[in-house]
């Protein structure tokens, strides 16, 4: 991979949060590789609950990769046999207007619209609210509800599983 299609930033000057390194991924590929390269690192979306808990000191000092720029995690679909496809990077507004979920999955676009205040809905992904382990993982309950299954994606290809199983 080369090495020009990342962007890393060492150290901490001129900012605010204590890491060691900013790895920038541009796709899932990217990731994967950027994981393995860096095992130690976390991996950040939207930053809505990493960036509070490292600006708190809870992950001073961490290496974080962030897969904000995977433009093909974001959006929702509705594929063929009628599955509903929501990206790990779609935002909690997005999923709030979406038409789709309007109508076939209310009570989603409803209790995303209750996370935090209209910046946090605006920036707070999905995927980081379900898989960040919070107390206030507002959508990972109506995922369960729903039955949702979750897709992983590693350096063994792809995996799905239920969301009880994550």
């Amino acid at each position: 991979m080369p090495a020009n299609n990342i962007t890393v930033r060492h150290g901490t000057e001129n900012n605010m949060y204590d890491m060691s390194a900013l790895y920038e991924a541009k796709s899932v590929q990217e990731a994967i590789a950027l994981r393995l390269e860096h095992p130690e690192a976390q991996i950040v979306a939207g930053g809505t609950d990493v960036f509070v808990q490292m600006r708190e000191g809870k992950r001073a000092g961490k290496a974080l990769i962030s897969i904000f720029k995977i433009d093909d995690l974001r959006g929702i679909t509705l594929e063929s046999d009628g599955t509903i496809r929501i990206g790990s990077l779609t935002s909690f507004s997005h999923i709030t207007r979406d038409p789709l979920i309007q109508e076939k999955l209310l009570c989603l676009g409803e209790a995303v619209d209750q996370v935090g205040g209209p910046q946090i809905r605006n920036a707070g992904t999905i995927g980081g609210n379900t898989c960040n382990g919070v107390t206030s993982a507002d959508s990972a309950s109506t995922l369960h509800a729903y039955d949702a299954i979750v897709e992983l994606t590693g350096k063994n290809g792809v995996r799905r599983l239920p969301i009880e199983k994550i």
